[in-house]
């Protein structure tokens, strides 16, 4: 079952701790998990899809936004939370500005006003925490700012529809005919990790809703499942390899068999649970189907398994992802999530991770901001030099999704070192976050319009 593809993007800015993250949940139907919990990290910038009436919708939450006096002193947490509201800004198609309805107007509230007005985009300006009817009456005060204004409630769904009738308007109306067809998610990982348990868990999750009717391809069970219900539900492919092992009795075939049917699901996956056995670490087979979804360019979850046993023996978190992160550099873009399928503990975080990488791997840059990014990169870090000769990076565009793959335009493609290919991907991660997503750079050499008439002409007179 297929779903129509987004119309447009709405970006959620203002100052810290007004609401902004509920009234993101509120519009998406759900609530999209922190990824780095144990780290402490909190993601600045969130992308995920909604539905609204039949119309599909992207939806961008973004970090409270500090001070923007360019003459404070320079916190590295807020300066980086401003940044990637500024890329929200230039990605959105219209934006709501929520403010507090019960604190007034505020300092930085005309601060975030005054950045908007720069933006060039429809600003609708969002009065949370309109529990009641009478606290409507105050909403009259924020037109000050120079938007429209809607009072609402996120908490309690107030106002919500009023302020969705009123923004989709404004977004630029759907390609007509196109369809995302259901992302596929495999689960791999080497014999008795618990892909078989954590399967049966994942789908009597009450947040799963699985299809009556599953098929099987290439020795593979393929589970049609849609995470929610109704307009809003999202709608996947689950690939399980757990039932191979039954086919043979002598374990060198079982694991030829595993593997061969596990490199078969990676190659037809769009997302790739990398399920690992807490109480062995990471061994051979999981470092090579590692290098496999990362040649295949998939998205990736890794999530470590029998956890509640690892906890009894003591073992912790915060010591654990080092470690791991360690042994597995090269899936450092990729989210761990540490779980029991046998208790159930972070199953269902493990669903809103599915969910939340789905909208990673079909992530669209705005090219003006991936180009500014780009710039920004190169006077920080100039391109290398080859024989004397520099590499010049003329511009850059995005080219596809699943993976995320944008083509960059340079002077001469030798001159793009594995180093600096890979400094330009931390950058590039850095603003636009593509957590679980693969990033396919392609440097290609810019077209030279000059050259190409000169041919024609050539071949006109031959």
């Amino acid at each position: 079952m297929g779903v129509s593809e987004p119309a447009g993007t709405v970006a959620i800015v203002g100052r810290p701790n007004i609401g902004k993250s509920a009234l993101f949940n509120r519009i998406v139907g759900r609530r999209v998990s922190i990824v780095h919990e144990e780290c402490g990290v909190t993601r600045d910038r969130v992308v995920c899809e909604a539905e609204w009436n039949g119309r599909y919708f992207d939806v961008i939450d973004t970090g409270g936004l500090g001070t923007m006096d360019s003459g404070s002193a320079h916190n590295v947490i807020v300066d980086s939370t401003n940044k990637q509201v500024a890329v929200a800004i230039e990605d959105a198609s219209a934006i709501l500005f929520v403010v507090d309805i019960t604190a007034g107007i505020v300092p930085m509230d005309e601060e975030v006003a005054r950045l908007l007005h720069r933006a060039n985009r429809p600003v609708f300006i969002v009065a949370n925490k309109a529990d009641t009817a009478a606290r409507d009456e105050q909403a009259p005060e924020f037109s000050k700012l120079g938007f429209p204004v809607f009072p609402v409630s996120a908490l309690h769904n107030r106002g919500i529809d009023a302020v969705l009738e009123t923004v989709l308007a404004e977004l630029p109306a759907a390609p007509p005919g196109e369809k995302r067809t259901p992302l596929r998610v495999a689960v791999v990982g080497r014999p008795n990790s618990g892909k078989s348990s954590y399967i049966n868990r994942l789908l009597n999750s009450e947040r799963v809703i699985v299809s009556e009717i599953p098929g099987t391809t290439r020795d593979s069970i393929e589970i049609p499942f849609s995470i929610g219900s109704g307009p809003r539900a999202r709608h996947y492919v689950l690939i399980d390899t757990a039932g191979i092992n039954r086919h043979n009795r002598r374990s060198g075939a079982i694991e030829h068999y595993s593997n061969l049917c596990a490199e078969e699901s990676v190659e037809s996956a769009d997302i790739v649970i990398l399920l690992m056995d807490a109480t062995e670490g990471p061994k051979l087979l999981d470092k090579k189907l590692a290098a496999k979804i990362i040649e295949a360019q998939k998205g990736c979850i890794l999530i470590v398994n029998k956890w509640d046993i690892a906890e009894a023996a003591e073992v912790t978190q915060t010591k654990y992802e080092p470690a791991l992160r360690k042994e597995m550099p090269f899936l450092d873009f990729a989210p761990l999530l540490f779980l029991s399928a046998k208790s159930g503990f972070n199953i269902r975080r493990s669903v809103e991770l599915i969910d939340y990488i789905s909208d990673q791997v079909q992530l669209k840059l705005s090219t003006g901001v991936l180009n500014r990014i780009l710039q920004d990169a190169v006077q920080k870090n100039p391109p290398p030099s080859v024989n004397g000769r520099p590499l010049k990076i003329y511009y850059a565009t995005q080219a596809g999704v699943k993976p995320v793959r944008v083509k960059l335009f340079v002077n001469n493609t030798l001159r793009a070192t594995s180093s600096y290919k890979r400094y330009l991907d931390h950058k590039i991660r850095d603003a636009f976050g593509l957590e679980g997503a693969p990033l396919d750079l392609k440097f290609v050499p810019r077209p030279r319009p000059d050259l190409e008439e000169k041919k024609k002409n050539r071949s006109t007179r031959t």
